[in-house]
């Protein structure tokens, strides 16, 4: 009797002990778990992962453009981001970089399927498409009836048996082509190309004969044939399919408000202007394609490349961005003109001309000669408050366009304030913002009074932004290392 009496007191304080386990466990609060979303917010910018092509994203006449750049650039507006861009140049890799956090969200033309939605979430799918096959007419096509022509060309997908098609390396085009193969009940020899040819490449390699057969979205596939156009997009390889980007697999936030966001977007005249302009404007994709300042296949930024390479002597600065900064002052138009009086590529006021010896300040060599020569003059000049030779750049832009005096005030405010006086982001910049508030421009301190500094923190930062998207096209050399061309040249009458 003893020992029952025992026992039962052992099992009341054992059940009360675990009673009070579980209250105390029920009383602790969970810990919030921060967003992905909120990550991204308390970070400051949203990182998109882009492909590089004449239609999602580009650079052209020193302009960065593209279907995916205009919007994801206005989502990241519209989260009061930064946007940075990465681009990748093979599409698995961009799922890899995704979910390895090195990017937020994949901007870019990509079809949604099975296999890919194991490894991403993909957003609300913004176009649908259909694959097509991309093949070259006969040689003489010019010379022959349309019906002739027809004749020539793979118009049932049963005659792809035996041929060989080439498709960009972890393309969707791939497995497609693995379905048809199996569906028609023969076997299609399909090639898949080296990582670094895109779409685009192999299309072109149909247009010079180097290949007979490749696939792309029929949306991109007709965008080139007002290029080449010995080609033909008339077959198509698929049923519609959905375009979308790509999130990681726990950025819920972030899905749900890319989600609404593109609900809300697509409800605006300014989505379909934007998908117009890149998708169906044929004649002006081909004006850009031809053109020598296409950045992805030219190399070149803008005409005077060669001339601010040549002026960099007394300036040690990377060539990009001194092309970046024409951009933001002229557009590279040397006959431009400012409300202010400024003018030319450099936007010369007259009395810096006069001081730097411009007789003609539309002359492009004598302005940027000008230019340079007065950034060098404001870079020795700032080395007396300002050591580090990569931040007094900023300083230095800044000078340019509002004045150095302007800039010495928010120095002083700076270092009066706490703030570090040899940094420019969130420290100078922030006392150049509020010299346009009474308290600091009647500050003891100040002695160059009110300016509207806005105007120039956004100038520095647009100019380091453009200049971070030339150089993922560009080398500080001049050797382009984005796009490897083929050593070919178009047979005459193809283009």
């Amino acid at each position: 009797m003893k020992k029952t009496s025992l026992l039962i007191l052992f099992l009341i304080s054992f059940l009360l002990l675990s009673c009070n386990e579980r209250n105390e466990s029920n009383n602790t609060k969970p810990t919030k778990r921060i967003s992905d979303l909120d990550q991204i917010k308390n970070r400051g910018k949203l990182v998109a992962l882009t492909g590089y092509n004449s239609y999602s994203y580009f650079v052209y006449r020193g302009q960065p453009m593209g279907f995916e750049y205009d919007l994801v650039s206005q989502l990241a507006e519209s989260l009061d981001l930064d946007l940075e861009i990465v681009i990748v140049k093979e599409i698995n890799k961009m799922f890899e970089m995704l979910n390895n956090g090195e990017g937020d969200i994949i901007a870019y033309n990509l079809t949604v399927t099975k296999d890919r939605a194991e490894q991403v979430s993909f957003t609300k799918h913004h176009n649908t498409t259909v694959q097509t096959l991309v093949q070259r007419k006969p040689d003489n096509w010019r010379d022959m009836k349309l019906h002739q022509i027809e004749e020539t060309l793979i118009r049932n997908p049963i005659e792809l048996e035996g041929k060989t098609i080439h498709v960009e390396s972890g393309s969707a085009y791939l497995s497609r082509l693995e379905n048809l193969s199996e569906e028609i009940g023969g076997d299609i020899n399909i090639i898949e190309a080296e990582p670094e040819l895109s779409t685009e490449e192999l299309i072109e390699m149909v247009s010079a004969g180097v290949i007979d057969y490749t696939v792309a979205d029929e949306n991109i596939a007709r965008l080139h044939q007002a290029y080449y156009s010995n080609i033909d997009t008339g077959t198509k390889v698929s049923l519609p399919q959905r375009i979308a980007w790509a999130v990681r697999k726990d950025s819920d936030d972030l899905l749900h408000t890319v989600n609404f966001w593109l609900e809300e977007m697509q409800k605006k005249p300014a989505y379909f202007v934007t998908y117009r302009k890149y998708y169906k404007n044929r004649n002006e994709f081909r004006s850009r394609i031809k053109s020598d300042f296409f950045l992805s296949r030219s190399g070149r930024i803008s005409e005077y490349d060669d001339l601010v390479k040549d002026n960099l002597v007394d300036l040690p600065w990377d060539w990009r961005l001194i092309a970046s900064q024409i951009y933001q002052e002229s557009q590279f138009d040397p006959s431009a003109r400012s409300w202010a009086g400024a003018v030319g590529l450099m936007q010369l006021l007259p009395e810096t001309a006069e001081n730097f010896g411009v007789k003609d300040p539309f002359d492009p060599k004598q302005s940027v000669d000008a230019g340079i020569e007065y950034m060098a003059w404001l870079d020795n000049y700032f080395t007396q408050y300002v050591d580090d030779p990569d931040e007094r750049i900023k300083f230095v832009l800044a000078s340019y366009n509002i004045g150095f005096g302007h800039v010495e005030d928010a120095i002083r405010l700076a270092k009066k304030y706490g703030a570090d006086p040899q940094k420019w982001k969130d420290n100078v910049a922030e006392y150049l913002l509020k010299k346009s508030k009474k308290k600091y421009y009647n500050d003891e301190v100040v002695r160059n009074g009110y300016c509207r500094g806005v105007e120039t923190v956004n100038y520095v930062e647009e100019i380091f932004e453009r200049f971070e998207q030339y150089k993922q096209f560009i080398s500080a050399s001049n050797v382009h290392i984005q796009r490897k061309l083929f050593s070919f040249v178009l047979p005459f009458g193809k283009r």
